[in-house]
């Protein structure tokens, strides 16, 4: 992911985000609902995209562990996305010919947490 380069202090929020990023095992991935959600957070994803953007550039933390809802990779920058999708593969993390990892198998469930919800279906018809 690109990321500025910056000396600025990060939040007490983002540092409370980027704790829970730092958790998850290598092979393992969490949505950013989620990322909020374990933080304390619920329903502020968007807040865990910010904490992970404001980053410097190098930085040790597993950002590419993120992933967004259904599994997609989020990032719009493509070659920032292509870092993600490789990290992740070298990790053991495969991805559907539609480009998105299985949460049913590659999902971090930290002990004592339940089990992600499944993604919302859009049963209304294309025309």
């Amino acid at each position: 992911m690109a990321r500025r380069p910056s000396r600025e202090p990060l939040s007490p929020v983002f540092l409370r985000l980027l704790a829970v990023v730092r958790r998850i095992p290598p092979g393992r991935v969490v949505t950013y609902g989620q990322v909020a959600a374990l933080a304390g957070l619920p329903r502020h994803a968007r807040h865990v995209g910010y904490a992970l953007h404001a980053l410097p550039e190098g930085s040790a933390l597993p950002w590419h562990r993120v992933v967004g809802a259904g599994g997609a990779i989020r990032i719009r920058r493509v070659e920032s996305a292509w870092t993600q999708r490789l990290r992740l593969e070298r990790e053991g993390v495969a991805f559907t010919p539609r480009g998105r990892v299985s949460l049913e198998r590659f999902a971090w469930r930290p002990a004592g947490r339940a089990a992600p919800r499944a993604p919302k279906q859009d049963r209304r018809r294309s025309v």
